[in-house]
């Protein structure tokens, strides 16, 4: 199973990435970050097309398994993240050529915040938007950095989840 780390994170070079990363070299998959590309806001009366939103979307359904990685901001997604979810309402109107193809995905969610509180009702957005698209939820890990080093809790996490 093709497996991508979509990270979306207003910095490509913090602890969300440092996260991803590792993730990435462990199972050797590749990582697209959301700041390679210009995706808008939602639109009621723009089209799909306008920036690089179906072009990172066309990327991401080369794969089987999608697992976002965003730092958690306020008890919530990014708002890069939570841009591209709005956005995937392009999918359910314009594009839905593209939006079918969702249903035959998988989401993984990696969240990496300030310390290892973790608070359920996080992963909620993207348990029902997974469920909503029709793709397969396959959990979430909930990561940390301390003093600009991932603990050895969470490389253990990582490395075990989904194996």
């Amino acid at each position: 199973m093709s497996e991508v780390i979509f990270i979306a994170s207003a910095r490509s070079d913090g602890n969300t990435r440092n996260i991803a990363d590792f993730t990435a070299n462990h199972y050797q998959i590749p990582l697209i970050d959301f700041n390679d590309f210009t995706v808008d806001y939602y639109s009621y009366t723009e089209d799909a097309d306008r920036d690089d939103f179906i072009q990172l979307v066309q990327k991401l359904l080369e794969y089987d398994t999608i697992i976002f990685a965003t730092p958690v901001y306020w008890y919530a997604m990014s708002a890069q993240l939570k841009t591209f979810f709005d956005r995937i309402t392009d999918l359910l109107k314009q594009r839905k050529d593209l939006g079918r193809q969702l249903r035959s995905k998988n989401m993984k969610v990696i969240c990496c915040s300030s310390d290892y509180n973790e608070y359920p009702e996080f992963w909620l957005p993207f348990q029902r938007s997974a469920e909503y698209l029709g793709m397969k939820y396959l959990g979430h890990v909930h990561s940390w950095v301390e003093d600009d080093e991932i603990p050895e809790t969470v490389k253990t996490r990582l490395k075990t989840k989904w194996e």
